[in-house]
């Protein structure tokens, strides 16, 4: 039997992404080792000065500072950083692939048909330079503009919030609408979905917006909800698990490992299609509003002043398919989230909230969209785990 060993979490809980990496090295030792874990009595900063007399195996600890970076170096046991906060931390790490972060989110914003962008994030983190680059070189390598504002930690450059959010609304205003940005983190896009309110900008339809964390009660409690790339959180702390484990076996130390994020959590922040034709845009916008009903291209010429042959031809260029094409795969879509909320709404019920007068309709266009009739996608969904 393995000699119980103690393990120091040196960093607060608290923050969504952290108590995820700790579920991740929790279920690590339990399937794998024999850990006790310790963490120091009101230890509100992440400080680490606290492991340098303490006389454990093993610590799983935040270097974000090069004070931090030197004290680590010298601490006795083994350590395994988890922060992006440095380029080089100094000591082993796990973290997420930042880079790769930028590139996902602007995946997701080519995705619906933006052509100009933006990022926002903290100058001289490294995690939001990393992920800037990853997001800024994905859409330039797409043909599409990027700016980019990078701004002062608040907490050690003792800038006002105020004077932040000044910054963002000179920023904003020099944009030209639709505009997809991505945001350093969840918590630095709320602050910018509070200024697009504040200048009367449109989420999503003039500015789509992504974070990055998927901290779900932030999330959701933004109007609209905030998309966010979800980092992958629970897997880096098991490899972190995994790593430690080898440290204090004796392994030689390694550099950094980076995980590949999980991928965009999509919500009301960013379901839109960036669309430059105004009077097609507001189109869309009636059909989305409208989806409960049951309507079709008849509707949509109503009060628009163009004929079917014209909106078929300006629906081509600004999206790449027919009215009716749009119609049903938006309705098919809103039926993927009713099928999936968790609600076990029937399937009458969901047909009828997706504007299908018929359940033998609603099924022949769900399975043409997607090679699955609507019961068979929950199940699948379903069997696939949360």
């Amino acid at each position: 039997m393995k000699t119980r060993k103690r393990i120091a979490l040196a960093f607060p809980i608290g923050l969504a992404f952290l108590e995820r990496l700790v579920r991740g090295m929790l279920d690590y030792s339990r399937e794998q080792e024999n850990w006790m874990f310790t963490r120091a009595p009101e230890a509100l900063s992440p400080s680490i000065e606290w492991l340098r007399d303490w006389p454990g195996d093993g610590a799983f600890i935040l270097v974000t500072t090069p004070e931090d970076r030197a004290i680590a170096r010298k601490l006795r046991m083994p350590v395994v950083n988890l922060a992006g906060h440095l380029a080089e931390a100094g000591v082993p790490s796990v973290t997420v692939d930042h880079f790769q972060i930028g590139q996902v989110a602007a995946e997701h914003l080519l995705e619906r048909r933006f052509r100009r962008f933006g990022f926002y994030g903290t100058r001289a983190k490294w995690f939001s330079v990393q992920r800037c680059e990853g997001f800024v070189g994905a859409v330039r390598r797409a043909g599409c503009s990027c700016t980019v504002l990078e701004v002062e930690d608040m907490l050690r450059a003792g800038t006002k919030w105020t004077d932040e959010e000044k910054q963002l609304e000179k920023w904003l205003r020099q944009m030209t609408p639709p505009v997809g940005i991505l945001a350093s983190t969840d918590l630095r896009a709320t602050m910018l979905l509070d200024v697009c309110h504040r200048l009367g900008l449109r989420v999503p339809e003039e500015v789509a917006l992504v974070g990055v964390d998927n901290d779900v009660v932030a999330c959701e409690l933004c109007d609209p909800p905030l998309s966010s790339v979800s980092r992958n959180d629970w897997k880096v702390g098991w490899i972190a698990g995994e790593l430690l484990s080898r440290l204090m076996e004796g392994a030689p130390e390694s550099g950094s490992i980076k995980v590949a994020p999980e991928g965009v959590i999509p919500r009301r922040s960013s379901e839109t299609l960036a669309i430059e034709d105004p009077e097609i845009a507001a189109i869309v916008q009636r059909i989305r509003q409208d989806l409960d009903q049951p309507f079709g291209v008849e509707r949509l010429l109503e009060g628009c002043g163009l004929s079917r042959r014209r909106l078929e031809h300006r629906f081509r260029l600004a999206l790449g398919c027919s009215p009716y094409a749009f119609i049903n795969a938006q309705r098919v879509e809103r039926a993927k989230r009713l099928l999936t909320d968790g609600s076990r709404k029937q399937l009458t019920k969901i047909a009828a909230d997706c504007g299908f007068r018929e359940l033998r309709r609603f099924r022949i266009v769900f399975r043409r969209l997607t090679n699955l009739t609507p019961g068979e996608y929950r199940k699948q969904l379903r069997a696939s785990g949360p």
